[in-house]
């Protein structure tokens, strides 16, 4: 089954008569390879839960007033609310606070309860209140007939304040938009001037918000340009005039630059000629350059406690996946799950770096739920910046297109924190994060139609109509911003950017498919590479431990081999840049890519070299722990090959006029005149990048944006859909798949649709009271009762998961597992407190018309009246659909009506 189908379903309330003497936990039904399900940091394999408790709570009466907003603040943050900090010691998030939602605050009750009212005062009037509730209830239900919906709507559990998402928790997808639904029905209920200008700004806000982060955008790739451009020289020399100033602009275009001073010429030495002081001051740099990206990287270390079965959330392949590894263990022993359980805690625990690699795998399970505090932050945003502008200018083979894709959902991310609408409502902030990944790759190629197609095809989870509208308009304005910016200095959005004038031969085609075919297996053959050197060579002790050590390494071998051949020493867009080009002059000597007829031979040998050297050092870079990004550098390696494809048919036209496969085309004539070698590069670029990360309308909409060719999107689109079927045949998953599912991502891929024969009751067993709250006799439950089937739930990794509330085994309503723990760490007196757990009753008397204070017992607000549920032979398929379609984290399954378990989908341990 592919990485991307449903990893993990299982009933909650569940087991099988014969597995009582393993009662600790239920054991899992696997449907598939693939870690998918979500866990929470609130994970009890680091300490007891007691203590951990304990020492939250501790550390909650130390905080007074806000939280301050950093680069590892919540994905959602209220400002107005109480701190509350994560349940899990050892991972460098701060505490979390309470979710917001955007519901109206006139309709849901008050943000901030009261803590100052005393226990005896509460234990004075706990007595009439559950009198009043229980004798009332018919009472309130004929008052909210007379006041109309109001009441309802009042109480409704969409619009009462619920804590905010945990760490390594999901999105509840329904929930955030029911909240907004009335959010903006009771902001267009005002008819007066000033309801009107606020509901008119409401729809305004999203055109607002995603025009500031186009800008921002294109302002930060401004900024990485004109810097890595300056580093990127100073492995050669520097301006002698103005040091800060790039190569291009210190010769203004000159043939000779005499304001540009070599190294040889500062250093003279007799041990070196002046090819060695060069040769030594560019390893020196490469080196130096890329050992600060990594250490600025490494400063953004998270660790993760070892009870979760993450691998990573960095691109390194050679992470190991412990829930496989457990797995097989388990198998090969025959250990219970408890066993498992208890065996995680002696694991070294998860590290990954939020500034490492491009992100863009990271990115795209953020957009489906996922919620991973920091990642998105202002720390992370600063780090990777100024670590890709390093990474970059050090000339290692690796690119910034997928960096851009990241810094650009931080930048989105921040900016929602102007707008509560976004801040305070997750469903509606993926949207804007899917807008922001967007404008990324608009500003990285020059492509606003491109990372449209980008966004929809390869990061974005939940993708309406208005949100493509929007991103669109997101696009457009960073790569006008960028335009104004000019940061190339030839008012032209990207570097590469080219043009072609001579139209192709239907022969050609022939020879573009068959690139297509080498694009998509290079691409493949990358992916099997970069697996097994990250395994091999990245799971040595000392490697593992030392990232730095790879980072040098890798960086002294390029320094060493790069050197010597111009277009490895070349940065990776300029060496595209000249691949794609066409020809306006031909030379008869040097190594430049316009040679004349006698020379093709020898160029082609040129590029050949180059290409064993870049395929080599693009694998060994690909996964080391700096900003780095795989498109551009996968369209090096196939414009390499491609080149001298182009060439060699080029050769073949020139000195065989007779065939008349390409026209009247003499020894003696212009070159280019038949054979238009640029063409081929990009079009095998586009082949091996597709190869690689299975791009395929994006990336030939990104080639014809590059050309601004209308002839030629036939051929891309061609060595594309080619390169892709390949691709398939030989490595099904693309890298980024890849990383998905070698590294547990808890991602769910709505475009893949797995094979069922089976019904949700093959996974349904008898219910387990300890994974219920019955209310059947009383709609009072102990808060220490309460506790002990959370701690079960969290013993079991089902931080996600959620308690079902039922009444003479009537399903009633579902309690989330992180509402009810910070409703449960709010009591004063947890052993003495009984809880109200029925949204039928209720303390306050409605009709006393008194906003009166809320009793931090009444659970009601944290319950979902109406879980989904499906009927027991429901086929697994509904299921699925629902599970990908919804966003759900669990299903609630009924027999004959009456509640029979729940299914859900997480990370187990």
């Amino acid at each position: 089954m592919p990485h991307s189908s449903l990893h993990s379903y299982r009933s909650v309330d569940s087991r099988d008569a014969d597995d009582e003497e393993e009662d600790d936990d239920p054991t899992p039904v696997e449907l598939s390879n693939s870690g998918i399900l979500w866990a929470s940091d609130a994970s009890p394999m680091t300490r007891p839960y007691d203590s951990r408790r304990s020492i939250e709570r501790r550390r909650s009466s130390e905080i007074d007033g806000r939280v301050p907003v950093d680069e590892q603040s919540s994905l959602l943050r209220n400002a107005d609310s109480a701190p509350r900090y994560s349940a899990t010691s050892g991972i460098h998030s701060p505490p979390a606070l309470r979710r917001n939602n955007s519901g109206s605050r006139s309709l849901r009750r008050s943000p901030a309860r009261s803590r100052q009212t005393s226990i005896g005062s509460r234990r004075d009037s706990f007595s009439s209140r559950l009198v009043n509730a229980l004798h009332n209830h018919h009472r309130r239900a004929s008052v909210a007939s007379e006041n109309g919906n109001l009441y309802e709507s009042r109480l409704s559990v969409f619009q009462d304040d619920r804590v905010w998402y945990d760490q390594f928790t999901s999105t509840d997808w329904v929930h955030d938009s029911i909240a907004d639904a009335y959010r903006v029905k009771q902001l267009r209920s005002r008819k007066d001037i000033r309801g009107r200008l606020l509901a008119w700004f409401d729809r305004a806000e999203g055109w607002i918000l995603v025009a500031i982060i186009g800008c921002c955008t294109a302002f930060i790739a401004y900024f990485v340009n004109i810097t890595e451009a300056v580093l990127f020289d100073f492995k050669s020399g520097y301006c002698s005039t103005s040091w800060y100033m790039s190569k291009k602009n210190c010769c203004s275009g000159a043939s000779t630059c005499e304001n540009w001073t070599h190294w040889s010429e500062s250093f003279v030495t007799d041990a070196l000629d002046t090819t060695g002081v060069q040769y030594v001051a560019f390893v020196c740099s490469v080196i130096i350059l890329a050992c600060l990206s990594c250490i600025l990287t490494l400063s953004t270390k998270t660790v993760i406690p070892s009870a979760l079965s993450l691998s990573t959330l960095d691109e390194n392949l050679g992470a190991p996946n412990l829930r496989v590894e457990q797995d097989e263990e388990a198998k090969r022993r025959g250990v219970s799950p408890a066993n498992i359980i208890r065996e995680t805690e002696d694991r070294p625990p998860m590290v990954y770096y939020s500034a490492a690699g491009s992100g863009v795998a990271e990115v795209r399970v953020i957009n489906s739920g996922f919620v991973l505090h920091g990642y998105l932050g202002v720390r992370t945003l600063v780090i990777k910046t100024i670590g890709l502008i390093l990474s970059i200018s050090s000339g290692l083979s690796l690119g910034k297109e997928g960096p851009y894709v990241h810094i650009a959902t931080c930048i989105g991310n921040i900016m929602c924190r102007l707008f509560s609408k976004y801040n305070h409502n997750d469903g509606k902030r993926r949207e804007v994060l899917s807008a922001s990944a967007a404008s990324g790759v608009a500003v990285a190629f020059g492509a606003p139609i491109g990372g449209v197609l980008f966004s929809l095809e390869e990061v974005s989870y939940y993708f309406p109509p208005k949100t493509l509208f929007r991103t669109f308009f997101c696009c457009i304005v960073a790569a006008l911003s960028l335009k104004f910016l000019n940061p190339y200095g030839t008012h032209k959005i990207v570097l590469f950017e080219v043009r072609y004038l001579t139209d192709w031969e239907a022969v050609e085609m022939l020879i573009f498919i068959m690139l297509g075919v080498i694009g998509g297996a290079l691409g493949a053959f990358f992916i099997k590479a970069s697996r097994f050197w990250a395994r091999t060579f990245r799971r040595v002790p000392l490697i593992k431990e030392y990232p730095l050590i790879e980072v040098f390494l890798v960086a002294a071998l390029t320094g060493l081999v790069s050197f010597w051949n111009r277009y490895t020493r070349l940065p990776v867009t300029e060496l595209l840049f000249e691949l794609a080009s066409p020809c306006d002059t031909f030379t008869s000597s040097g190594m430049g890519l316009c040679p004349t007829n006698e020379h093709i031979p020898k160029i082609i040998g040129y590029l050949a070299i180059a290409f064993v050297i870049k395929a080599l050092l693009t694998t060994i870079t690909f996964g080391i722990k700096v900003p780095a990004g795989i498109y551009v550098p996968s369209m090096v390696v196939g414009g390499l090959f491609g080149r001298m494809v182009g060439h060699i048919v080029q050769y073949l036209a020139l000195n065989h006029p007779d065939g008349g496969l390409f026209g009247m085309c003499g020894p003696d004539d212009n070159p280019e005149a038949c054979v238009v070698p640029g063409v081929y590069a990009l079009v095998a670029a586009g082949a091996t990048m597709c190869g690689v990360t299975r791009l395929s309308v994006t990336l030939a909409v990104i080639l014809f944006e590059l050309t601004g060719s209308l002839d030629h999107v036939l051929p891309f689109s061609i060595a594309v859909l080619v390169s892709k079927w390949t691709a398939d045949a030989i490595e099904p998953l693309s890298i980024y798949d890849l990383l998905t599912d070698m590294n547990s991502y808890p991602f769910l891929d709505n475009k893949v649709r797995p094979i069922f024969t089976t019904e949700l009751g093959d996974l349904t067993h008898r219910l387990r009271p300890e994974r219920i709250i019955d209310i059947s006799n009383s709609p009072l439950v102990p808060a220490k009762e309460l506790r002990q089937k959370l701690d079960i739930l969290h013993i079991a990794g089902e931080i996600d998961g959620g308690l079902p509330i039922v009444h003479s085994k009537v399903l009633v309503g579902l309690i989330p597992a992180p509402d009810l723990e910070f409703a449960l760490d709010k009591l004063d007196n947890e052993d003495n407190s009984l809880c109200l757990m029925s949204t039928q009753v209720h303390w306050n008397n409605p009709t006393e018309g008194e906003d009166e204070e809320d009793d931090p017992t009444d659970f009601t607000s944290y319950i979902d009246p109406a879980p989904v549920a499906l009927d027991i032979h429901s086929p697994m398929d509904l299921v699925y659909e629902c599970f990908v379609k919804l966003g759900l984290r669990y299903i609630a399954v009924l027999k004959n009506g009456r509640f029979a378990g729940l299914v859900s989908f997480y990370f187990h341990v």
